[in-house]
């Protein structure tokens, strides 16, 4: 039901109320106007009929009911003289005011007074005196219908009334229901327009205002999911160019170690001949051929390390595990005033390709970064291999400062975290105290979110 007729209905039951009120109040002054008027006017009759005792003496019952014919009817009250065997002598005519009309009967139940007959006995009869409240009901309903018709009119013209002035008055709440539903359908531009009244216009201002947030929100959510599509193309091609990297990377690796390392190795094997044929010979000749080979093992051990640089080959060849203890050896052989410790838990085995390289390259960025710019003297490295997760964990004791990694021109960090969320995983930097950069990286085995693989392996 709308609110309109709700409204209309409280107001018809508070008019019917009203109505109810007036009509009730009507019956009941009525009812005491009839009662008072019958009672008294029976009340009379009967003290007068009683004090007729002469005319009996002296004319019998014939003289009372020829006396009675001449007083004809009493107000409010119908006569009756019946002799001693029972026989009607005399009734009083009707009454011939407002004659051949009556009050409806239900009427006349309601305000009609319950009295009952007099008799007034009589040496050889009675006279038998009853209450007639019909012309005083008559009276109270001719002035009740007026009233009736008054209030039926008033009824109609009120709910007419209030009808077109709640109709007019919803209009707004029209235009708003209107203006919902144009949201609901996905026009978030819809406004209303000023209305009148101070409700009005408090319902238009907060109605506008909703539709600016829900406009301002699905705006917000459509750039969200734009930011977030070209968030997932980018690491997609994040992930592409990486690897379009590590291929090349190992395709030059193999050419070096393949074609150079072949070269080097002939350069050298050409010069030991050259100094063994000028041994004790040409002295200048035997140690230029030596020179030459000093310079080609330089260059094997230069192509070496480049090599590993490139494309570590243990890591193609023996995994992610050893590549990563060759890395930890080759750093304390380099480096032997700075303590590297490699811990690991969990096996590394059953890795993709893809993860291995990004763990072996964090670690590599991690601990390069503490050894060439953060003055280092303690590196540990720990790699937890879970069930669902892979957590590459590189604390050093160096003089690098977060707010240091701040600026531009960081990019081997950019690098790091963009290998890690290209791989849906999570990257962060933590300052450890006194001094020392902790980087922490959670990568997801196989597929799925990083937060999946965290819950899988909370749950085991």
């Amino acid at each position: 039901m709308s609110l309109r007729w709700q409204l209309n209905l409280i107001v018809t039951g508070l008019l019917g109320l009203f109505a109810s009120s007036l009509i009730g109040l009507q019956l009941g002054d009525t009812r005491r106007s009839v009662h008072e008027e019958v009672v008294g006017a029976h009340v009379v009759a009967s003290q007068m009929l009683a004090r007729m005792d002469f005319v009996y003496v002296h004319g019998g019952m014939e003289g009372m009911a020829a006396f009675l014919a001449r007083i004809g009817r009493i107000r409010a009250n119908e006569l009756a003289l019946y002799d001693a065997q029972g026989r009607l002598l005399y009734r009083s005519p009707p009454s011939r005011y407002k004659e051949g009309r009556e009050a409806p009967q239900w009427y006349a139940r309601i305000v009609s007074p319950p009295l009952q007959p007099t008799e007034i006995a009589l040496p050889r009869g009675r006279i038998v005196l009853r209450p007639d409240a019909s012309r005083a009901t008559l009276d109270g309903w001719d002035n009740l219908q007026p009233m009736l018709w008054l209030v039926l009119a008033g009824f109609v013209v009120g709910n007419l009334l209030v009808y077109a002035l709640v109709d007019r008055a919803m209009r707004p709440m029209r235009a708003v229901v209107q203006a919902l539903g144009r949201v609901a359908r996905g026009d978030y531009g819809t406004r209303l327009v000023a209305m009148p009244g101070r409700e009005g216009q408090q319902i238009g201002e907060a109605f506008n205002s909703m539709a600016q947030s829900v406009q301002d929100s699905a705006q917000a959510r459509r750039d969200a999911q734009q930011a977030g599509l070209a968030l997932a193309q980018s690491r997609e091609l994040t992930q592409v160019i990486q690897a379009r990297i590590e291929q090349e990377r190992g395709a030059i690796a193999r050419e070096l170690h393949d074609e150079l390392g072949q070269q080097v190795t002939a350069i050298k094997s050409v010069g030991l001949a050259m100094a063994r044929r000028a041994a004790g010979r040409d002295e200048a000749a035997e140690q230029s051929a030596r020179l030459v080979m000093d310079c080609a093992d330089r260059i094997y051990d230069g192509v070496h390390r480049l090599i590993g640089t490139l494309r570590p080959l243990a890591l193609d060849r023996f995994g992610l595990d050893d590549a990563l203890q060759d890395l930890v050896a080759e750093w304390r052989l380099q480096h032997p005033a700075v303590t590297v410790n490699w811990g690991r838990e969990g096996q590394l085995d059953g890795l993709d390709d893809a993860l291995s390289t990004a763990v072996y390259r964090l670690v590599q960025e991690a601990v390069n970064n503490a050894l060439r710019h953060a003055q280092a003297t303690r590196i540990d490295i720990t790699v937890r291999a879970g069930r669902q997760t892979l957590e590459v964990d590189v604390a050093d004791n160096g003089l690098g400062r977060l707010d240091g990694f701040e600026l531009s021109g960081h990019y081997g960090v950019l690098g790091m975290r963009e290998r890690v969320e290209g791989l849906g995983g999570r990257f962060a930097l933590v300052q450890l105290e006194p001094a020392g950069i902790r980087v922490k990286a959670v990568l997801p085995r196989g597929g799925g979110s990083e937060g999946e693989a965290i819950e899988a392996d909370a749950g085991r």
